[in-house]
Parts: C-alpha cells; sequence; structure tokens
C-alpha cells in the first residue's frame, strides 16, 4: 500500500470530469458517474473461516468485546440506498446495501464518555480514522450485503464499514476492530496523504495541493 500512496502523490490530474446537468447537486466536482462498481484494494483478498472470524471492540470502553458474525447477523438489520464516492474520481449513485447501524451497534459496545473519535481496523493491516460523530448518523452502516446479496470477497466480505457521506477509503473493507480513542490520530491514507476528514463536496482529497490523481485512475481496474 506504501507503494501506491507515493505513486498517487506523484500523477497529475486530467481534464475535469462532465457531469449530466440533472445530476450535478448529488455528484462531488471533480468525479465522473459509473454504473459499474471498481474494485480498488492493494494486496491479496483475505479468506476467513468464519467460525473463528471475529470483530472486535477496543480501546476507551469499559470493556473489550468480540462479536461473532452470527451474533452481528442477529441484531436489528436495516437496508438502504446511498450515493458513494470515492477519492480516485468515480460516483456510483443509488447503491443499495444491508446491514447493521453504527449507532444500532454502539449501545452495545460500552464506549467511555472521553471517546470522541474511532479507529476502524481492517485486513491487511489498514487502518482508517472517523469522527464518533460522523458514525453516528443515520445512514453509517456495518455492511454485509450489496444489492440484496452478501458482499463479494473483493467489495469486503464479511463486513465492510459504509460511510456514504465521506469519500470511500473511510469506508473500510475486511474491518476486524472498532478501536475508541480521546485523541484523534491518523490511519493509512491519512498519513500518505490525503485528507484527515474526507467531505468530498468539498474535495476534501489531499493534506495538500501538491498530491493530485487523474481522472481515469480507476478505469483499468477490476470491476463488477
Amino acid at each position: 500500500m506504501h507503494q501506491k500512496a507515493e505513486r498517487l502523490k506523484r500523477v497529475k490530474p486530467a481534464l475535469k470530469a462532465q457531469v449530466a446537468p440533472e445530476l450535478a447537486h448529488r455528484v462531488p466536482a471533480g468525479q465522473t458517474v459509473t454504473e459499474r462498481f471498481p474494485i480498488l484494494h492493494e494486496g491479496e483478498v483475505p479468506r476467513y473461516d468464519m467460525k473463528k472470524w471475529r470483530l472486535r471492540v477496543f480501546g476507551e470502553v469499559n470493556e473489550e468485546k468480540a462479536f461473532s458474525y452470527e451474533q452481528l447477523m442477529a441484531l436489528p438489520q436495516v437496508t438502504q440506498t446511498n450515493d458513494i464516492h470515492c477519492v480516485t474520481r468515480w460516483s456510483k449513485l443509488d447503491t443499495t446495501w444491508t446491514g447493521i447501524r453504527f449507532k444500532d451497534l454502539f449501545q452495545l459496545l460500552g464506549a467511555k464518555p472521553e471517546a470522541k473519535y474511532v479507529m476502524i481496523h481492517a485486513d491487511y493491516d489498514y487502518e482508517t480514522n472517523v469522527p464518533l460523530e460522523d458514525l453516528m448518523r443515520e445512514d453509517v452502516l456495518l455492511a454485509h450485503s450489496f444489492d440484496g446479496e452478501p458482499l463479494t470477497d473483493k467489495h469486503g466480505w464479511p463486513l465492510r464499514l459504509v460511510v456514504p457521506h465521506l469519500y470511500f477509503w473511510k469506508s473500510a473493507k475486511w474491518i476486524t476492530g472498532i478501536e475508541f480513542m480521546n485523541e484523534d490520530r491518523t490511519g493509512f491514507w491519512e498519513r500518505n496523504g490525503f485528507h484527515h476528514y474526507a467531505d468530498p463536496f468539498k474535495e476534501q482529497r489531499y493534506s495538500s495541493d501538491d498530491f493530485e490523481l487523474p481522472e481515469d485512475e480507476w478505469y483499468g481496474k477490476d470491476f463488477d
């Protein structure tokens, strides 16, 4: 992943993307709308023994916990439709996800009052930071299904975070841990030049104007 981060710092932007006028209010500047679902990640796709798989909760909590997939599936489930926006300049509209609202799971986690930030941990050795306030929004899910079917391995099976109002690198695939923190710290991409918060409609792509990437960065990638 570090090689990719260094490469993305060096590439130059292409011409600005064009968006149909009727979609302009839904699509951040510099994005291209696609029907595809591009597959972007570094390294091998993890495979799991679901009898052993756990979602660990730790950090600023009263007691560390670990949830099996069966325990998560026994919680209230919701299905919702959202637009998603990737920092590599594609947007996919009306995507449908099924999973557990983070705010519903939060009630079971015993986070301490001083915990204001969350680090999401994922395979392999990935992490991304999100303010707890953002995760408590109604549309933030721990998703296990996409478009009525279980997530494919490449899209994050068995569980991924979906944070629709932030660039999609915050919606980590293959999540394995939720760490509550009383002070914020940077995750992987945030340490490698990407924006700390990542609001697509403010084009918060990078921590510096020195970093850019072309609109066609994602065109050659695998997709569903």
